[in-house]
């Protein structure tokens, strides 16, 4: 039996739920979930054997007035160690938990994670493109958690209102819905279906659940107060604004912010770049992670996507913003527009439609970016479709087009991929990934792409062993073969690659991944900046990543790496390794501790025009912080990053129209950098999505000619100070 069709049987088989209230205690009361739908057959689906699972698990589901409640009654004998662990919002932690993973609309293309540990601690998450998390969402939602000798119990309501979804017919809606619980100390994980999210499709294989229709309205009103004093430039500065969440009915949701501030009460980690493409960062900001997921249009080139919101107030303050989002029928669609303060501010637009049909999936989204001090016009028109043929095929297509008007001048271009997804019989996967980005291809005024002017292909067979003897070390081993090719659209070979990989899951609840990769001579058209190729020999690269969960009072994890690469190819080896320890003094006090050595033997390091240094560098970067769990509402954390650089120059090169390499006369010095981070923060949760932070940040970064060791100059980081603030930031939801 297929499991669509499973699926389908299973669906039909539940009960139609009841309409009474549920109080959210963590006590799975029989007469308050009198009629849900029962689900009782939790499948392994890590390891992905599809056995049934090692301890009992029920779980009800239930439609009320005020939400969907879902409830788990988790079995837990004596015989298996309980993790007590607390850990703060969006933990990532392997510990005793449940998930329980809703597709509001059924169609696979924006699905809502909660998820609940034994200890209370909670995390949410947006899925997008079956199987991409993206954990920087916050919603409101409850949950409670009890717990006695013969196990733990989980209830936990989420509102109609925490997605726009659509009417539904005949007073029912139909959700699509995954539920999961994880033996902290093992890692295993079962769910209900027996779905993965390590296969290609995951959203698509989730359970359909028809309930009663319930619409639920919602205006709220979060204005916030804050106070920064800057210790170097000794001056305050008080700022205050407000967002604002409407939803007046199941088809409708408004989001707006005024003057909304993003100060440093989240850190980012610090990141040294002398390459020529940009560093992806994600984006924790609350008016850009609600409900963002229909504006998800993304391509298999790494982090890239049409509408990249951390470029929205990097050139100015925002002064508004405002995002729409709404069902008619079986569209969805979504609406958002921002406006930056200053000379240089920009106003960004974008309008997004999609269209679920049985077996696929439409969308288009047109963006546009408008910056009157350089007279750019900037727009993408962006074209998705998924397609589902068959429980076992999975195709993603992309259509990407740019016009860029500036100063009178037009430049235009189009990109487009495809990737499909295969699964066969015993565990064998393969992947077919084809990707074309023209030259003058530009998404970046409001998206990220890495680069343009790309022509790749590769070709990938994977195979999962699960049935692993009880004596092995690994309950699942996940084996990978790839083999591609990359071009720029000049017909320039950058590289051929072949990549061999293996993931593998412990069963003491550990974790590996090694990797290895050989390339093929190329060249660059990067590293010159516009100034001609680089050729480059063939070279290897390989990485080793462990570990290890909580087990006593430490935690641990390690990588390796070794490579070659630079004008030297296989001539010169380079290494990287790290170790980061993380020791528990209670249950919701921890401190860790880490670091990260690197050498490379030639590091090439563009100067101007078609000059290139060859560097030898020698790199740390040491981190360290603690977590302090103090309740279910005190949260404090420390964080320290710092790295340090050396980089002693051993060639200077200039190039040939053809790209080969000349010994250069032109002087090129030794260099150095040293960067800090360090932040304190204190977050009070006042009410759900209410907040009090106080926030202590200092930090610095600093490049300059001349080097004294890597050692010297980490020591020396800790003395930066280019900035150096206090912040302390009030935000309270008010719901009306």
């Amino acid at each position: 039996m297929t499991l669509p069709r499973l699926i389908g049987l299973l669906a039909l088989a539940l009960p139609c739920a009841s309409v009474h209230a549920v109080e959210i205690d963590g006590r799975v009361d029989p007469a308050e979930w009198q009629g849900a739908h029962h689900v009782t057959d939790f499948r392994k689906t890590q390891p992905l054997t599809g056995e049934p699972g090692s301890l009992p698990t029920e779980a009800w589901i239930l439609a009320t007035p005020d939400g969907l409640a879902i409830a788990f009654r988790n079995t837990h004998p004596a015989a298996v160690p309980r993790t007590r662990q607390r850990v703060q919002r969006d933990f990532d932690e392997q510990v005793d938990r449940v998930n329980a993973f809703i597709d509001f609309d059924g169609d696979g293309r924006t699905g809502y994670a909660f998820t609940v540990s034994s200890t209370g601690g909670i995390a949410d998450e947006v899925i997008t493109n079956e199987n991409q998390f993206n954990s920087d969402w916050d919603g409101q939602w409850r949950h409670a958690v009890g717990e006695d000798e013969q196990g733990w119990s989980v209830e936990l309501l989420i509102p109609w209102h925490t997605a726009p979804m659509r009417d539904g017919t005949d007073g029912q809606r139909t959700l699509k819905v995954f539920l999961a619980r994880v033996i902290g100390v093992t890692g295993e994980r079962m769910a209900w279906p027996s779905a993965s999210f390590e296969r290609p499709r995951f959203m698509s294989d989730f359970a359909s659940v028809t309930v009663p229709r319930y619409d639920q309205s919602l205006l709220a009103l979060t204005p916030y107060v804050s106070g920064l004093y800057d210790n170097v430039g000794r001056r305050s500065d008080f700022n205050g604004g407000a967002d604002v969440f409407w939803k007046p009915n199941g088809r409708f949701q408004l989001t707006a912010t005024v003057n909304p501030d993003f100060g440093q009460v989240e850190a980012d980690d610090l990141v040294v770049n002398f390459s020529a493409t940009e560093t992806f960062i994600s984006d924790k900001r609350p008016f850009f992670t609600e409900n963002q997921g229909i504006f998800e249009l993304t391509t298999p080139s790494d982090d890239s996507q049409q509408l990249y919101t951390r470029r929205v107030g990097s050139t100015g303050d925002i002064t508004a913003a405002l995002k729409l989002n709404g069902s008619l029928g079986k569209a969805n669609y979504g609406l958002f527009s921002a406006d930056e303060d200053g000379e240089y501010g920009r106003s960004f637009h974008a309008l997004r439609v999609v269209r679920d049909f049985e077996k696929q999936n439409l969308g288009a989204m047109l963006t546009r970016v408008e910056q009157d001090a350089t007279d750019r016009e900037a727009t993408v028109l962006g074209v998705d479709h998924n397609w589902r043929p068959t429980a076992r095929w999975n195709i993603r297509s992309r259509l990407l087009g740019s016009r860029i008007d500036q100063a009178g001048d037009r430049a235009q271009d189009l990109g487009a991929t495809v990737w499909a997804d295969y699964e066969m019989e015993d565990g064998w996967r393969q992947q077919w990934i084809a990707m074309h980005f023209g030259n003058d291809l530009q998404i970046n005024d409001f998206g990220y792409l890495s680069r343009n002017s790309t022509n790749y292909l590769h070709w990938e067979v994977r195979k999962r062993f699960t049935g692993l003897p009880d004596a092995s070390r690994y309950s699942s081993k996940d084996w990978r073969w790839r083999v591609s090719s990359s071009h720029n659209n000049h017909g320039d070979k950058l590289n051929d690659q072949f990549r061999m990989s293996r993931e593998g899951q412990l069963r003491n609840g550990s974790y590996e991944y090694a990797q290895i990769n050989v390339n093929s001579a190329g060249l660059s058209d990067l590293l010159l900046r516009g100034n001609g190729v680089v050729r480059l020999p063939a070279n290897f690269n390989t990485y080793f990543e462990f570990e290890r969960p909580r087990k006593g009072d430490w935690a641990h994890e390690t990588e390796l790496e070794t490579f070659t690469g630079g004008l030297a190819g296989n001539r010169k080896l380079g290494a990287g390794a790290g170790y980061t320890a993380t020791y528990f003094i209670s249950d919701a006090f921890s401190i860790y501790a880490g670091g990260y050595a690197l050498y490379t033997p030639d590091w090439l390091v563009w100067q101007r025009e078609d000059l290139v240094g060859g560097f030898k560098r020698r790199q740390f970067d040491l981190s360290a912080g603690l977590d302090w769990v103090v309740d279910d509402r005190h949260e404090l954390r420390v964080k320290m990053q710092a790295i340090a650089l050396d980089a002693r120059v051993q060639d200077a090169w200039r190039f040939d129209p053809q790209g080969y390499a000349l010994a250069a006369t032109d002087t090129v010095e030794d260099f150095s950098v040293r960067n800090l981070g360090f932040q304190v923060r204190y977050r009070y949760e006042l009410a759900p999505l209410s907040y009090l932070y106080v926030v202590y940040a200092r930090g610095g970064y600093e490049q300059r000619t001349g080097t004294e060791g890597v050692e010297d100059l980490l020591q020396d980081s800790f003395s930066l100070r280019d900035d150096e603030q206090l912040v302390v930031k009030l935000s309270y939801r008010f719901e009306i």
